[in-house]
């Protein structure tokens, strides 16, 4: 069953217009823009200047291995100057070859920009560790310390994911992992269990998102505003009971157990890969569950067409008797829950305490990880580990002594954002209705 739009959708191009003069334009009626290009031909000449021409002197060491690997790989040497001349050269022909597609009307594929930012990111951590004062680091550790600050985010993308599917907009994913994280603490305190913590604090999730759902779909009030009011909302209620219930007596409301890391034999052995895939702990593991069942459901099942077809055109969805707003509601319900698990980590997993703020705006970078992800679960998840990469890669760096200023490597998580979300998400669009309530008749 389908329904067609009477207009069409953006990207797509209109039957029987005419290109503009000048402008190429690909065989899909698709604009091909010089967009990805330059911007692929600007950060390779910086690349070949700042990480090649102007790299350090010293060789740079990378761990593969750790101390609990059933086969230890050796250190990878790397002398630093040598290296990111090579890299960033390599990094020129990529953007060659995207300018060379581009004057025949072909976009550059996904392949290509994804090849160009493993081999920036390479270049840029051969520069940073070659010119430390300690120029070695655990690769290892690197990558799994990345996966392990991108659970969070992985779970409130795709909380966002789940919601903008439907067809609502949810700013309020920041206050979904905060009330996430103080309910699992004050719950699993009081009853001395972290597992009825994780229930509550999935519980606690869905409640926000249920206030999300019912002002914006019931009420049909604007669901930007109810979304920051409500992380506004959260922000201060967490913050008031924490000052004057969790601080009177913090061995009873703010001493909770955590959830042990789980290994699993064998698997978790095996360099790299062992301590990211098979070494987590509860929460780490659900989020692979989440982001598989989340992307089998919506793409794989009926309940999955149903939801999209409410998120691109509600007024087709009823036409076919799909109750679109019971569906938008069920949906950020979900969503809720789900960024409510994602919470619990801060206060489960990551430390054994609640305290103020302790979300750190991971919210909103959640936000822009379903954005860089096109809105597909897996593109958000690989998105969100991207990030948790620049998070890890800033504290790592700092310890070793790097020259680069200590304030520009806060910023590198927050600085990969803005990059990602408005200079190489392209031309993806959200579903067509998102943010758009539905008034049936």
């Amino acid at each position: 069953m389908s329904a067609t739009a009477t207009s069409p959708l953006p990207g797509r191009g209109t039957p029987g217009t005419v290109p503009q003069a000048g402008e190429a334009q690909a065989t899909s009626g698709k604009p091909v823009l010089w967009k990805t290009p330059v911007l692929l031909s600007a950060l390779g000449l910086v690349a070949f200047i700042f990480f090649g021409l102007m790299g350090p002197a010293q060789t740079a060491r990378f761990g593969i291995s750790t101390g609990g690997d059933f086969f230890q790989l050796p250190v990878l040497e790397i002398p630093a100057m040598p290296g990111g001349i090579i890299l960033s050269v390599l990094m020129l022909g990529l953007a060659a070859y995207s300018v060379f597609l581009k004057t025949k009307a072909r976009p550059t594929p996904a392949w290509l920009t994804v090849t160009f930012t493993v081999l920036f990111v390479a270049a840029f951590l051969i520069w940073v560790v070659g010119g430390a004062r300690t120029p070695s680091i655990s690769l290892a550790g690197l990558i799994a310390g990345s996966v392990t600050l991108a659970v969070p985010l992985v779970f409130g993308s795709l909380s966002g994911v789940l919601c903008e599917r439907v067809g609502v907009v949810n700013i309020a994913i920041e206050g979904q992992l905060l009330g996430g994280a103080f309910t699992a603490a004050i719950v699993a305190s009081i009853t001395q269990n972290p597992f009825v913590g994780l229930l509550a604090a999935a519980v606690a999730g869905a409640a926000v998102s249920m206030v999300l759902a019912v002002f914006s779909i019931r009420y049909l009030v604007n669901q930007i505003i109810v979304g920051v009011v409500l992380n506004v909302l959260i922000s201060g209620v967490t913050g008031f009971l924490f000052s004057t219930v969790m601080q009177a007596d913090k061995a009873k409301f703010n001493s909770p157990p955590g959830l042990d890391i789980i290994p699993i034999p064998i698997l978790s052995g095996i360099p790299i890969l062992g301590p990211i895939l098979f070494k987590q702990s509860l929460v780490g593991y659900l989020m692979y569950v989440a982001v598989i069942a989340v992307w089998v459901g919506l793409f794989k099942t009926k309940w999955g067409l149903r939801v999209r077809a409410v998120g691109e055109h509600p007024q087709a969805a009823d036409t076919m008797g799909i109750k679109v707003n019971a569906t938008r509601f069920w949906n950020v319900t979900l969503g809720g829950a789900i960024a409510g698990i994602g919470g619990s980590f801060f206060t489960l997993v990551a430390i054994d305490s609640f305290t103020k703020e302790i979300s750190g705006g991971r919210g909103f970078i959640a936000l822009a990880a379903l954005i860089f992800g096109r809105w597909n679960p897996i593109g958000a998840f690989f998105a969100a580990l991207l990030f948790g990469f620049a998070d890890n890669l800033q504290s790592i760096v700092t310890i070793i002594g790097t020259p680069v200023p200590s304030q520009f490597m806060a910023m590198l998580p927050y600085l990969v954002t803005v990059l990602a979300v408005a200079g190489l998400v392209g031309r993806s669009r959200p579903p067509a209705a998102s943010g758009i309530p539905y008034v049936k008749g």
